[in-house]
């Protein structure tokens, strides 16, 4: 299980790994805008811990311990 926080909700759940963001976030009530579903539109693009940006909806939780993701708004959304 992955220990995984979503900022700026201040909101931790644990997920499996391989699991899809878009999908933890969703379990949480969290809402991460969506376009596509594919990645290509970037719509649910959010930043994790180590600064890159990915997209949430083509975007599994990676093995590790503890990951922090980070929502901002896209004004053209």
């Amino acid at each position: 299980m992955v220990c995984v926080h979503f900022l700026p909700d201040n909101i931790t759940t644990e997920a499996q790994v391989g699991e899809l963001i878009l999908d933890v976030a969703s379990r949480c009530g969290i809402t991460i805008p969506t376009g596509c579903l594919m990645g290509t539109c970037h719509a649910c693009e959010v930043e994790i811990d180590d600064g890159n940006a990915i997209r949430a909806c083509i975007t599994a939780v990676p093995k590790r311990s503890h990951l922090t993701i980070n929502l901002y708004s896209d004004p053209t959304w």
